[in-house]
């Protein structure tokens, strides 16, 4: 599945509310509307209102910790993991369980505030994503329906490149005379390889 991509980004907001004879409540927003990422590798990325609704209806989404499978938090399909959109976001209620494990890697860093990030990980569907020239010329890829396979509290909050963001950015370009390929995208890519 190459067309698989994550976004981690830091929110605020994401809190944890203790209950009795449960793991708590992690709540907050896994993706936030209508906001520029940082630089993906010679375009930023923004998500569209409504990019998340067929997903809510249809997807078998897990949380999970840093989106390892090793680590389910919750998952829609047993209620464990609620999903919604707001006017903010992909709006998230995950009920932990109550385990050693999950008190330690996610709980605790939370209190703490070690952990502040969230992420999501997808795969834009067919005539989900626009892409087009902002004022500057800066290319800009709008998410506008999507597969949501998971949303996790992680660590490290940056935005890895990932191959078919960079594969479909080619392509667009390609399809654009005059445009010539990005310069930037070529030297990540090579100090990634170094």
């Amino acid at each position: 599945m190459s067309d698989i991509e994550r976004r981690v980004f830091s929110v605020e907001g994401i809190k944890i509310e203790k209950r009795e004879k449960s793991g708590g409540l992690l709540k907050g927003h896994a993706a936030v509307f209508n906001q520029l990422s940082e630089d993906l590798g010679g375009f930023r990325e923004q998500v569209a209102p409504g990019a998340f609704i067929e997903a809510l209806e249809k997807d078998d989404v897990r949380a999970l910790f840093n989106h390892d499978p090793n680590f389910i938090l919750g998952r829609n399909r047993s209620k464990t993991l609620r999903l919604s959109e707001d006017t903010r976001g992909l709006a998230f209620e995950i009920d932990l369980p109550d385990t050693q494990m999950v008190r330690d890697l996610v709980v605790a860093p939370i209190d703490r505030g070690d952990i502040t990030a969230m992420s999501f990980q997808f795969s834009a569907l067919p005539g989900g994503q626009d892409w087009a020239k902002d004022r500057d010329g800066r290319t800009i890829r709008t998410l506008k329906k999507v597969r949501l396979m998971d949303v996790s509290p992680v660590v490290f909050p940056a935005y890895p490149q990932t191959d078919v963001a960079l594969r479909e950015l080619r392509s667009w370009e390609a399809n654009r005379p005059g445009i010539t390929p990005f310069k930037l995208l070529r030297a990540k890519e090579q100090q990634a390889q170094i």
